[in-house]
């Protein structure tokens, strides 16, 4: 456990020496994620883990839907698989989610140096930079079939390198070493979070508004069924230290509300991890209580009863009491 605290540090302070706001949310528990962290408009979520087999498939998924939720690049930073280290320059992946070494994330965010290679079932292959390889080979008056020959492959597999096909490393390095050049592309480990083909959400594009999906918890289904008659998108989630995300379209851009239910008790638990998230997403955070309470803040973090909740009617009403108790 103290190895894997040590590398959440150092990978916190890593971020921060390249400019990203991090929180840590590691403390919480449960969670899907350990850090979260914005630079600009770009938002990493990161999971640590000492052996990647250790994450489970539900974990994987949770992860993904996080990432696509809060317009996010999802990443688990990994030391071994089984008994095997990983290799630094090589992107792997369990269930969708991008893995690689603390020291291929330093070699990146520090010196610019993206990793090349994926692994996968068949091995470890880079993937073609198509455009770049059909302009060297016909800058240079080469044939796909003389190509061919020099990279010890058939006439058709060049023709699916230059569109843009996966290759293993050996046959890579034959045809960089001939062509003098680069021809392998960089793998896009931040990319934002969506399923595959999709194209890039608009972050000024509210999403499309579903009812809450009730979670057999009275008070929680309350809470946002309420936010949901306000006007505000809730997406309840699960093994994360806010119990919603809440999200509104304010014309410009989507306001964003991380939302827990539950007792004081987690209100003080939560408080530092909620308001450090909710700095990260440049939105607010808010606690609602079953009770009503003299207290209207836990270290920033405003509190609110359910009480309270009920007799705002409009969301403006609700995110000026939010503002007010952020400062208080």
């Amino acid at each position: 456990m103290q190895g894997r605290e040590q590398a959440i540090e150092r990978i916190r302070h890593l971020l921060e020496q390249v400019g990203f706001l991090v929180t840590d949310a590691h403390g919480i528990r449960p969670t899907s994620f350990d850090l979260m962290a914005r630079r600009d408009s770009q938002i990493l979520i990161l999971k640590i883990l000492k052996n990647i087999d250790a994450l489970a498939p539900e974990e994987g998924e949770r992860l993904q839907v996080l990432g696509r939720l809060l317009r996010g690049a999802v990443l688990i930073i990994g030391r071994n698989s089984g008994s095997s280290e990983l290799e630094s320059g090589v992107v792997y992946s369990r269930y969708g989610v991008p893995i690689l070494t603390e020291e291929a994330l330093e070699e990146y965010l520090i010196h610019g140096v993206p990793p090349f290679l994926l692994s996968s079932p068949g091995g470890v292959f880079a993937r073609i930079d198509g455009p770049r390889l059909r302009e060297l080979r016909e800058h240079r008056g080469l044939s796909l079939g003389a190509l061919a020959g020099i990279a010890g492959v058939t006439r058709r597999t060049i023709q699916l390198y230059e569109e843009g096909g996966g290759a293993e490393v050996s046959i890579v390095e034959r045809l960089e070493s001939f062509l003098h050049d680069t021809v392998a592309r960089p793998i896009p480990i931040l990319e934002e979070s969506r399923p595959s083909g999709a194209p890039k959400r608009d972050p000024r594009r509210r999403a499309v508004r579903n009812p809450p999906t009730p979670t057999g918890d009275g008070l929680r289904d309350d809470v946002f069924q309420r936010l949901d008659t306000m006007g505000w998108n809730v997406v309840v989630t699960v093994r994360c230290p806010f119990d919603a995300f809440t999200e509104a379209d304010t014309g410009d851009r989507a306001e964003i509300l991380l939302t827990s239910v539950g007792s004081l008790r987690s209100a003080r638990h939560r408080a530092e991890v909620l308001q450090g998230l909710a700095r990260v997403l440049e939105g607010h955070s808010m606690f609602v209580t079953r009770d009503p309470t003299d207290r209207e803040s836990i270290e920033g973090l405003p509190l609110v009863s359910i009480h309270e909740l009920n007799r705002h009617r409009d969301r403006a009403e609700l995110v000026e009491l939010l503002n007010e108790r952020e400062r208080s």
